[in-house]
């Protein structure tokens, strides 16, 4: 087994600089922080190259954790707490692989519910986005015009680990556009200039609520070509809200429709 105690060891350096997107992306890994997350990602299949431990930082013990076939590494606290993101670690921490769902081998429901993300930029909005979504029941996520990693330390965090529990497709806003049509989903796009209140519309049937970025909110396409354009009516003075506090406020209300 191996032993990790310095911080200028080659691995110990490789893991502090996938927090940089790009040199994810490059090495084809990401870094799960937690043993709820890395037992959530195990359960979903992902792949861990490699399972970092601090036996001082554990409770309970190593085996507190799914071991099977894992490459673990044992490190000092010090090079787990310069390698973690928690601010209080638990103990563990996993370099993954990256992996990724094509939009054709997305599993459905009979009725399904879906919510897409067009250009949605902060990863806490799309960590909670994703909590939300398992929450509710939500059969996947489509992601348009990816502006995310959506192997970012902070979804994962956000997320509480529901990154791994949601079917999650990136793709394009037209091929999103087909594969609604060929699945007979209708889609309701979240917009200030909606004509109809979220509650007055019905998301009984086959619904993917649309959704768009903090900044700029849904492209000119998305607008026009959705079945329906909705609002959440507010006071005078805000036409916006956090987005997604926006996908809870009407995922939970298609929820309430559907039960």
């Amino acid at each position: 087994m191996i032993i990790i105690n310095s911080l200028d060891n080659k691995r110990v350096k490789e893991l502090v600089r996938l927090r940089k997107t790009n040199f994810r992306k490059e090495k084809d890994v990401f870094v799960i922080d937690g043993k709820r997350e890395i037992e959530m990602a195990l359960k979903a299949g992902i792949i861990i190259k490699e399972l970092y431990y601090c036996p001082e930082l554990i409770k309970g013990g190593i085996n507190k954790i799914n071991q099977t076939s894992l490459n673990l590494i044992e490190v000092s606290e010090r090079v787990l707490k310069a390698i973690c993101y928690k601010e209080r670690p638990d103990g563990f921490l996993a370099l993954a692989q990256r992996s990724s769902l094509k939009l054709e081998n997305i599993k459905l429901s009979d009725n399904p519910l879906l919510i897409i993300l067009e250009s949605v930029e902060k990863p806490g909005n799309i960590g909670a986005i994703l909590r939300t979504a398992y929450a509710v029941g939500v059969d996947a996520v489509i992601i348009n015009d990816n502006k995310t990693d959506i192997y970012n330390p902070n979804i994962i965090r956000a997320s509480e680990g529901h990154l791994f529990t949601n079917q999650i497709a990136i793709c394009s806003h037209k091929e999103t556009l087909q594969y609604l049509k060929n699945n007979k989903i209708s889609s309701f796009a979240a917009a200030t200039s909606g004509s109809k209140d979220y509650t007055r519309v019905s998301f009984k049937g086959a619904t993917a609520i649309v959704l768009g970025s903090e900044s700029e909110g849904l492209s000119k396409d998305w607008l026009k070509e959705t079945n329906q354009l909705i609002k959440i009516p507010m006071q005078k003075g805000i036409d916006s809200l956090n987005v997604s506090v926006s996908a809870a406020v009407i995922l939970f209300e298609a929820l309430r429709q559907r039960k």
